[in-house]
């Protein structure tokens, strides 16, 4: 199975001059890596959820000069085929590289959550951007309601964003 280090490299050199940015993929793939095993995905669903949690915000760059925005959808329109162009030049297995287009393309879409790997995409994703946005006790409490599907994912937002009591 390829070297993961590779991809990560890969993505700081695509995202290099944008520390934000290669800070904010880097937690989301570490938070994606610890819910995904605390989940206790098999190695191949692993490989594919750390694939896509680094790449998942490659069509950022692109979607600002694009779309003048790098709001999700705006992401997802142009993402899938990026993270295709890169993993595909780092001899990625094809049906993991297809898998990953589609989680980059649909990981703003938060309904028709078909399976492990795009939920705890998700949830690792929500669990920074609630940090980064410093989002509010309102908006925290509906994204953990609305989201959070996982026993792992729920613990981790539980001691990282703790919920006032109602």
């Amino acid at each position: 199975m390829q070297n993961m280090m590779s991809l990560m490299e890969a993505m700081i050199e695509f995202d290099q001059g944008d520390p934000k940015l290669i800070h904010h993929f880097l937690k989301v793939y570490e938070l994606a890596r610890t819910i995904g095993h605390g989940e206790n995905l098999s190695e191949d669903e692993q490989f594919t959820l750390e694939s896509a949690a680094l790449v998942h915000d490659i069509g950022i760059h692109e979607a600002m000069q694009k779309f003048g925005s790098g709001r999700g959808k705006y992401q997802e329109i142009v993402g899938s085929d990026a993270a295709r162009k890169l993993l595909t030049s780092l001899a990625w297995p094809l049906e993991v590289t297809e898998r990953v287009a589609f989680l980059v393309g649909h990981h703003h879409t938060y309904s028709d959550i078909d399976r492990m790997d795009y939920r705890i995409l998700v949830e690792a994703d929500f669990l920074v951007n609630l940090f980064e946005g410093q989002a509010s006790p309102a908006a925290c409490r509906e994204a953990y309601d609305n989201i959070f599907r996982t026993e792992t994912g729920k613990r981790l937002f539980a001691w990282m964003v703790p919920l006032e009591a109602e």
